[in-house]
């Protein structure tokens, strides 16, 4: 319902392993931060990338999902001879061929490792914006539609951080902007 959409895209080693790597929903919080600066530290190439709140409202989620993947892909170091595309569905980056798997992060090293640092950045992000906004406690929920995340916005309204597209609780609530 708030901020941003992150991807992220990563190269990793051939021998790369580290005994935690798995889906990040499968991970705890501490083992994603943990793993982060692993994977920062030891991919070939990494980069991560978000497309905001407004540019998701004019385009919609899948799009700037897909946006944000091709951002990430154009700040690597280095060229990927193959994206490996978590889910079922891209939009073609030009000039590498792509390859979509369905629960990839739960099959592909590189996957999980993206998935990971999508999640962390994007996490960060949103607590930094918790500090700016404590009322909606991102924090916790990370501006996802929580009932806890829903009462604030009936209580206090939206901000510029919200996604317009989303349907927000109450009509009442769209009406007041914070910001």
């Amino acid at each position: 319902m708030a901020g941003p959409v992150f991807a992220a895209a990563v190269i990793l080693p051939r021998d790369f392993s580290h005994p935690l790597l798995n889906d990040s929903k499968q991970l705890s919080e501490r083992q994603r931060v943990e793993l982060r600066g692993y994977i920062e530290q030891h991919a070939v190439a990494w980069a991560v990338a978000q497309v905001s709140n407004h540019e998701i409202d004019r385009i919609n989620i899948l799009k700037a999902s897909f946006l944000a993947m091709h951002r990430a892909i154009a700040q690597l170091s280095q060229k990927p001879d193959l994206l490996l595309i978590d889910g079922n569905r891209f939009a073609p980056y030009p000039s590498i061929p792509h390859r979509c798997v369905v629960g990839g992060d739960g099959k592909f090293a590189s996957i999980a490792a993206a998935s990971i640092l999508a999640k962390t950045h994007r996490d960060d992000f949103m607590y930094a914006l918790h500090e700016q906004l404590p009322q909606y406690a991102w924090h916790d929920n990370k501006g996802y539609p929580t009932s806890q995340h829903r009462a604030a916005i009936a209580l206090h309204g939206t901000t510029k951080w919200h996604r317009k597209s989303f349907r927000l609780a109450g009509a009442d609530a769209e009406q007041r902007n914070l910001f």
